[in-house]
């Protein structure tokens, strides 16, 4: 084929252009020649390239397909001409741009259905979106997408280099820098870029206004609540200078991917909670030295011992007339008795809590409590030397949401990244949600973006965004990310946009999970068991009790994630998966558990159990924790400590 070509070459670009009519056969020569151009560079200035003006018939439009093998029908050339006036564009662009889509496709025929992909998958990008973008971002300048902004200055850079590597610089023109091996020109990389680049609200959401309240608080930084000796304490890490080994724990193993739900018999669901009742049984029958269990519903006049699991005889909220015990199947075959609890001067209980009863039962038909045994929790974790040691380590936790009710712009998000990089902790454990399944332009469907991206905007930018600090990160998902499979179990986040640098410091796990830090254990759980048991605990005691302590010492002797049944009416519980991943396999060190309720850091049970709260509280700032962590190197007189010394919980 022969071509044409004549060009007009400026300073700032290069525009060419060709005729291609010479070459063909005669019978298939376009009654004119057929424009093509191109322009290479930005801010060319030279003459356009010339095309007819004229418009075509539709004889011709269907002539210039055939040149190119396509045919078409003359009643389909009206949607074309429509589509032309649509986009803005004359025939001859419409037309090339339709036989590059059909050759690129393998179309040998337009029809109906290859103008309407060719419209949706080609136009509405190519023409439509730039100018509507345009429009958009000339009536709204300040809310520019920062993340194109950026690609286009690298795009022009990058052809500034090009077509200064063609040209001879002038005496007057700017001096170029010299790249050399020990000097190389440095490019523009997304790591150099701050947060504030890396995410972009308007490219997500129409109104991404920032929230007034939230950025008019006065207390950042404010410590609220303190637990052990702080005295000395540098709030600051090594963050990827130090040794850190991070392992998940499983009993007997971790969930690491997702798995099918939503179809649950009642025969498997009852073989999960009697095992469970099995197995606690049998640890408190060695513990206390009981000889025998008695089945519930034999009449006896003398104290009797009963191990069963707490229910309610309705619907309704449990209360101290509504306790029922169901006893296991060994011994009393699932058969339930009611429960008198007048005589006992202390308790505590919630519906699901396996317990062993002493009392009277003279009818079969009612048992009268007398005693009430106390759950036994497991074994610490001893370390290994597969653990590594080391003498000092800063962990950083946070819960989401992490951006205010009234706005979507992530403003608490990015705070937070400036903590871990000006801090450098060597672990930062971060809880969902991230894209919050309760914020209001999520429930009123206002995002222009899917969910899914939406999130992984997000990990982009907390990812990339604390690289200078070399932190470690641990993800772990919560049933109100929108995005997120809302089953619990919950598998941990999938990322496959990993960069390849970060790999080794990010950790996805499943909620909830035992992971190990060093050898130190934590608990991680971003579901609200303090509200769930809370709102179901019944307790009666002649003291003073603390609640918050009552309901983390029930979690740690019951030795699972969530004894409560039946659950709380959101959550989805797969019970098959429940019983092989949301078990303790030891009692952790520290037990992180974000709640609703207000913050604390307490130790129960030799278990420092930290609620650090939410990072956002409506339209107002949260808190986040950070604890020091120091293994004891030999135990001391008193036994066993913590190596979980002090715990800060502080306002972000």
């Amino acid at each position: 084929m022969g071509l044409r070509q004549a060009g007009g070459v400026q300073k700032t670009g290069i525009r060419v252009w060709a005729t291609v009519s010479e070459g063909l056969p005669p019978a298939h020569r376009s009654p004119r020649p057929w424009v093509f151009w191109t322009e290479v560079g930005a801010g060319s200035t030279c003459p356009p390239a010339p095309r007819l003006t004229m418009s075509l018939t539709a004889q011709q439009l269907v002539e210039e397909l055939q040149i190119f093998g396509l045919e078409c029908e003359e009643a389909l050339t009206e949607k074309l001409a429509e589509l032309c006036v649509l986009h803005g564009q004359n025939e001859e662009v419409m037309l090339s741009e339709l036989i590059a889509f059909c050759t690129s496709t393998k179309k040998d025929c337009v029809t109906a259905e290859t103008l309407n992909s060719f419209e949706h998958e080609f136009l509405t990008k190519r023409f439509s979106k730039p100018r509507h973008q345009a429009s958009k971002d000339s009536g709204h300048a300040g809310a520019r997408d920062i993340v194109s902004i950026q690609e286009l200055l690298e795009v022009e850079e990058e052809e500034e280099t090009l077509l200064n590597s063609y040209s001879t610089p002038s005496k007057g023109s700017q001096k170029r820098d010299i790249s050399t091996p020990e000097t190389p020109l440095t490019k523009r990389k997304v790591s150099t870029r701050s947060p504030h680049q890396l995410l972009s609200p308007s490219s997500f959401s129409p109104s991404a206004t920032p929230s007034q309240k939230y950025n008019l608080r006065s207390n950042q930084g404010e410590v609220v609540t303190s637990f052990g000796s702080a005295q000395g304490v540098s709030w600051s890490g090594r963050g990827g200078a130090g040794s850190i080994n991070l392992k998940v724990m499983g009993y007997p193993e971790s969930l690491t991917g997702s798995y099918k739900s939503m179809f649950q018999k009642l025969p498997d669901i009852r073989e999960v909670l009697t095992c469970k009742i099995e197995e606690l049984g049998s640890e408190l029958k060695e513990h206390y030295k009981i000889e025998a269990f008695t089945p519930v519903l034999v009449p006896a006049q003398e104290p009797i011992t009963l191990l069963g699991q707490i229910g309610c005889d309705s619907n309704g909220k449990l209360n101290s007339k509504s306790v029922i015990l169901e006893g296991d199947r060994e011994h009393s075959s699932g058969a339930q008795v009611p429960v008198d609890l007048s005589e006992l001067k202390e308790y505590s209980m919630f519906p699901g809590q396996v317990v062993v009863m002493e009392g009277i039962n003279t009818t079969g038909r009612k048992l009268v409590a007398t005693k009430l045994y106390e759950g036994v929790p497991l074994p610490f974790y001893q370390p290994t030397e597969e653990d590594g040691d080391f003498e000092q380590n800063m962990v950083l936790v946070a819960c989401g949401p992490y951006t205010t009710s009234d706005s979507i712009t992530y403003e608490p998000l990015l705070d937070l990244i400036s903590v871990i990089n000006r801090d450098q902790p060597d672990v930062c454990i971060l809880f969902g949600p991230f894209l919050d399944t309760k914020h209001e332009q999520v429930e009123n469907c206002l995002l222009t973006s899917p969910f899914e991206d939406v999130f992984k905007q997000c990990l982009r930018t907390i990812i990339e965004g604390t690289r200078s600090s070399c932190s470690h990160l641990v993800f772990v998902p919560s049933w109100r990310d929108v995005h997120h499979e809302p089953v619990y179990p919950q598998p941990p986040f999938s990322y496959s946009d990993m960069p390849p640098e970060d790999r080794k410091r990010v950790l996805f796990v499943s909620d909830p999970c035992s992971l190990s830090i060093n050898g130190v254990v934590f608990g991680l759980t971003s579901t609200d068991l303090l509200f769930h048991i809370g709102a179901e605990e019944i307790s009666s005691s002649s003291r003073t009790s603390d609640r918050f302590s009552r309901i983390l010492k029930h979690i740690l002797t019951q030795r699972s994630y969530y004894p409560l049944y039946p659950p709380q009416e959101d959550m989805a519980i797969d019970y098959e998966n429940f019983y092989a991943y949301a078990q303790l396999p030891v009692t952790p060190d520290v037990f992180i558990i974000p709640s609703e309720l207000r913050y604390f850091v307490k130790d129960v049970l030799g278990c420092v159990c930290v609620n650090p709260g939410r990072l956002t509280k409506g339209q107002v700032g949260g808190t986040y924790g950070r604890l020091y962590l120091r293994r004891q190197t030999t135990e001391d007189r008193e036994g066993r400590q913590s190596p979980c010394v002090a715990v800060q919980v502080v306002r972000i």
